[in-house]
């Protein structure tokens, strides 16, 4: 993916009108996520439940070169958008990366660690937000349109 499309969805997705700030913030990380190959993205409203944060953004990483990336790739965006990163924990080969945004918590965990802190299990009254499909890297949509030729045939 080029910096320029990166850029250009992430547009879309900040602008949007149906997404107040900082739920769009969130849902851009969770697109980088996603498009960086994070699995099993969840985001949670903890406006209501929390002091520390209106959002929470977990994605699981398969290796610590992955998790470090999306990490670096969320504090980017979340900066080239007016947001700073309060704090960062994690980001030097660790299971377990946290963003501190401010508004926004963003954790990205090895896969192998994200059972062992269990955080969905501390957030059960917070109201988990809809990931769109196409915000992953491979979803059921983008498939489908890959298997279409330039004229809308599909010959797989």
């Amino acid at each position: 993916m080029s910096r320029e499309f990166v850029d250009a969805e992430i547009d879309k997705i900040v602008n949007d009108k149906e997404l107040e700030y900082p739920k769009n913030m969130a849902m851009a990380a969770a697109w980088i996520l996603g498009n960086l190959k994070g699995i099993n993205l969840k985001c949670f409203d903890v406006s209501h439940t929390s002091s520390l944060s209106d959002f929470y953004v977990l994605a699981s990483a398969t290796n610590t070169t992955q998790a470090s990336a999306m990490a670096e790739d969320v504090m980017r965006t979340l900066k080239r958008n007016g947001m700073s990163i309060l704090s960062k924990e994690g980001v030097n080969g660790s299971d377990w990366i946290l963003l501190d945004a401010g508004d926004i918590l963003v954790h990205i965990f090895l896969e192998s660690a994200r059972d062992v802190y269990g955080l969905e299990e501390l957030w059960t009254e917070a109201k988990p937000v809809g990931i769109p499909n196409s915000y992953y890297f491979s979803s059921e949509d983008a498939e489908s349109a890959e298997k279409l030729d330039d004229k809308g045939r599909d010959f797989f």
